[in-house]
């Protein structure tokens, strides 16, 4: 008993040091990885947001084409509708739709509470009430597996009153270098098996900041491709000299696209701001109606001055797109919905529009495809045809053995595809 308990204080005081060196993470305190949970396989899953499905062929990306020719390569990942950052990111980690889980846009309207979500609100982004679905570090930690988090849309909010074990507030991400991130998942991964993560979410923003500021085929934003692709490569070297048994999956939210900039659309004049509530959107533009007899006579309005943009009523927006008023389970889809015809999109008045964007309909706009490599010691050395990012959610819940009873939209079919194990899938 003495062995036991010295060894439980030596531990302690690992941790509270391991913390302690790093004040910007956030710990959750008095949690462990079940016995049982310390026997299973790591993942993590990067996100390189905005990294186009042709990004590492068209710049070479050497480290990325290497361990994704020994692994799985997809032709393309399809983004949910919108393919937007806060949207797709959400998908891929609760396996649903948007308009199932809530985020619906990076800017949107809840006409329950009557109030904004913003991407760029901590008070939004950190509570938990806007979030629905179960995150795979909230189906992880439910199950007494430890996660981590280097920023992930969610990871800052309680969902169904629950944290990743390890996280940062993304205020905090762009003050780290890419070497110091690295440094901080081998940290994670060297940590007591007890107080290890078995489940690690990784973000990097860099190539869609370049894609948005300087356009897809701009050497800036081949730069950043290449950035990734060496801090990809790091990151696999350090890792792999822990010798744990980790699976890599690499990805991204949406692609790129070049805009034509020549030609700026701006909201029309038929649309009276005080009649309607119009969060911030480009390749989206919802209008919530403060009255609901103020939507018909504007929506058949706005048919008559339609161009180079469609609009339309949630009650008859493309079935295959799953963003209609019937799949809208959080009332979060605005009352008249205007989509630009690309390449243009809306701007706001005064400002310049940037090169690139995204957000289309990614089944009519092939740039809209991400990017989806992995591999590792539970993945098949395969390529395979495009899918929807919804079906990651099986994939890594099956590769971590952490089984799930409710209903997700994704299907364990890519799992089945992609994957060497069986037992759970």
């Amino acid at each position: 008993m003495r062995k036991i308990a010295i060894g439980l204080f030596l531990l302690s005081l690992y941790c509270h040091s391991f913390s302690q060196s790093d004040p910007l993470q956030q710990v959750v305190s008095n949690r462990s990885n079940s016995i049982e949970q310390q026997k299973k396989p790591y993942v993590i899953l990067i996100s390189a947001d905005g990294f186009r499905y042709d990004y590492a062929e068209k710049y070479q990306a050497g480290n990325l084409l290497a361990l994704s020719n020994s692994g799985v390569r997809a032709a393309s990942m399809i983004p949910s509708y919108p393919s937007l950052t806060f949207p797709n990111h959400y998908s891929l980690v609760t396996g649903l739709y948007p308009s199932h889980h809530g985020i619906v846009s990076n800017y949107f309207y809840d006409k329950t509470i009557e109030q904004v979500y913003s991407m760029k609100g901590d008070s939004t982004v950190g509570d938990g009430k806007w979030y629905g679905g179960t995150p795979l570090w909230v189906l992880a930690e439910q199950q007494q597996m430890l996660t981590a988090s280097f920023y992930w849309i969610g990871s800052e909010a309680a969902i169904q009153q629950t944290r990743p074990t390890y996280y940062y507030k993304y205020e905090s991400n762009e003050s780290f270098t890419i070497d110091q991130r690295i440094q901080v998942v081998v940290n994670w991964l060297q940590l007591p098996v007890e107080k290890r993560p078995h489940l690690i979410t990784f973000y990097i923003s860099d190539v869609d900041h370049a894609g948005h500021t300087y356009g897809p085929d701009a050497p800036e934003t081949r730069e950043a491709v290449l950035g990734v692709d060496a801090a990809i490569g790091k990151m696999v070297k350090a890792v792999s000299a822990t010798g744990l048994p980790v699976n890599f999956i690499f990805l991204a939210d949406h692609g790129m696209t070049r805009i034509d900039t020549s030609r700026h659309l701006f909201m029309p004049a038929v649309v009276d701001s005080s009649k309607f509530v119009i969060p911030r959107g480009l390749e989206l533009v919802a209008l919530y109606a403060k009255n609901k007899k103020d939507i018909l006579p504007l929506y058949q309005q706005l048919k008559k001055q339609e161009k180079y943009f469609k609009t339309y009523l949630p009650t008859n927006m493309p079935a295959y797109l799953h963003y209609s008023k019937s799949d809208d389970r959080m009332n979060r889809i605005g009352d008249i919905l205007l989509i630009p015809d690309w390449p243009y999109t809306f701007a706001n008045r005064g400002r310049k529009l940037n090169p690139g964007a995204h957000g289309f309909n990614a089944y009519l706009i092939k740039d809209m495809h991400a990017t989806f490599f992995a591999w590792g010691p539970a993945f098949k050395n395969i390529k395979i045809d495009s899918f929807e990012n919804v079906n990651v959610y099986p994939v890594i819940s099956a590769i971590l053995g952490l089984p799930y009873s409710f209903k997700i939209d994704g299907t364990p079919a890519l799992a089945k595809q992609i994957l060497k194990i069986r037992s759970s899938l």
